[in-house]
């Protein structure tokens, strides 16, 4: 289970536990405070921009498709 919070903002925030090395931690909060922005910024982010870039490579690959079974249906 999680446990749940508001940010700054009066967002609704889950709480999730994740497992990783030691020094991608460390790495993380390097690049976090460089960026003067906390872990948790940083990882959200991160997130984010995986799951559109997925989408991206998704929309991509289906038109992909359409367009070659567009092709074999000529």
């Amino acid at each position: 289970m999680y446990k749940s919070s508001t940010d700054e903002k009066g967002e609704y925030m889950a709480r999730v536990l994740i497992s990783m090395p030691e020094e991608f931690l460390e790495k993380i909060d390097q690049v976090a405070d460089g960026e003067n922005r906390s872990r948790s910024e940083l990882i959200r982010e991160a997130l984010r921009t995986y799951i559109y870039k997925q989408k991206v490579r998704e929309s991509t690959t289906s038109q992909r498709n359409a367009e070659l079974l567009e092709s074999l249906l000529e």
